[in-house]
């Protein structure tokens, strides 16, 4: 079963920085001022690690 990438969109401040990290996979939504996850499936597992450490509200998480 392959990991998949979440972000608690409640937690979410939208500061943008996991897809300053990994665009690849976040994107900010200049609708909803919160980041979301475009690539579900996930990508360079060391980036969104970082984005995970680097996220202000730890909302980034493996499901």
């Amino acid at each position: 079963m392959t990991r998949r990438v979440i972000i608690d969109e409640a937690e979410c401040i939208g500061c943008g920085s996991c897809e300053e990290i990994c665009p690849e996979v976040f994107k900010l939504n200049k609708e909803t001022e919160k980041s979301e996850v475009i690539k579900p499936e996930g990508g360079p597992e060391d980036l969104i690690e970082q984005a995970m450490v680097e996220c202000p509200m730890s909302c980034i998480h493996w499901d």
